[in-house]
C-alpha cells in the first residue's frame, strides 16, 4: 500500500507542476469564440487515466478503496473559495451566468462538505452520501459546460478566457480534475458498503443481508 501512496503523491505533485507550468506558457489560451480544446483535455485526461488505472490494477484499486471516505470528502471544504467567482463576476471579469452558477455551486458543496464527511460517510447514510457526491459532480460539470459553451451562449459578452490563464487556470487544470476523482472514489467506496434498511421502531438498524 505504501508503494501506491508514494506513487500517487508523486504523480499529484508532478501533475500540479505540469498544470502550473503549462498555464504559465499560455498553452490553454484559444482564439475568441472557439472551443477550449486544450483546456478540456487538461480536465478530462487526468480523470480518464485514473479510471483506466483504477480498473486495470487490483493493487491500486485496493489502495484507493482503503482511503478514508470522510477525509476525502472533507477536502471539498476548500470549495468555499468559490467566493472568488462571485467577486470576478462583480468586477465583470467573468460572465455572471457562469461565475454565479460555478461560485454558488462550489460554496454550497464546500460549506456542506464537513457535514457530509462527519455525518454521511458511513454505511447507515449510504444513499445520502452518494447523493451528496453526485451533487458535487453536477456542480463541477455544470461549470465546465457553461465555461465551454460561453462563446455560443453570449458570443459578444464577457469571455471566460481568464479561466485559461493563471491563477484561475489552476482551478480548471488541477483542482477540478482532483475534485472529480475524489467524488468518483467516494462513490466507488460507498457502493461497496453493506446496504442497510430501517427496521420497525425499537429494533434499530441491521444490515439487510442479515435479515
Amino acid at each position: 500500500m505504501s508503494k501506491y501512496a508514494k506513487l500517487s503523491a508523486g504523480l499529484l505533485v508532478a501533475w500540479l507542476a505540469f498544470a502550473l507550468s503549462s498555464s504559465a506558457l499560455h498553452l490553454y489560451e484559444n482564439a475568441p469564440n472557439t472551443p477550449p480544446i486544450a483546456l478540456g483535455l487538461a480536465v478530462v485526461m487526468p480523470v480518464a487515466l485514473f479510471l483506466i488505472w483504477f480498473a486495470s490494477s487490483p493493487g491500486f484499486r485496493q489502495f484507493i478503496l482503503s482511503l478514508s471516505p470522510g477525509a476525502l470528502t472533507l477536502v471539498h471544504s476548500i470549495r468555499v473559495a468559490g467566493l472568488v467567482f462571485l467577486a470576478l463576476a462583480t468586477y465583470k471579469i467573468l460572465p455572471q451566468y457562469f461565475a454565479l452558477s460555478a461560485g454558488w455551486g462550489d460554496i454550497i458543496i464546500g460549506a456542506t462538505a464537513p457535514f457530509a464527511a462527519l455525518w454521511l460517510a458511513d454505511p447507515t447514510h449510504r444513499r445520502g452520501f452518494i447523493f451528496w457526491q453526485v451533487l458535487g459532480i453536477v456542480d463541477l460539470t455544470n461549470a465546465l459546460a457553461l465555461g465551454t459553451l460561453s462563446g455560443i451562449i453570449d458570443p459578444h459578452g464577457i469571455s471566460t478566457a481568464p479561466m485559461a490563464v493563471l491563477p484561475m487556470s489552476y482551478i480548471t487544470t488541477f483542482a477540478v480534475p482532483v475534485f472529480l476523482i475524489l467524488h468518483i472514489i467516494c462513490i466507488a467506496q460507498a457502493r461497496r458498503w453493506p446496504a442497510t434498511t430501517f427496521a420497525t421502531v425499537g429494533t434499530g438498524l441491521r444490515p439487510a443481508a442479515q435479515r
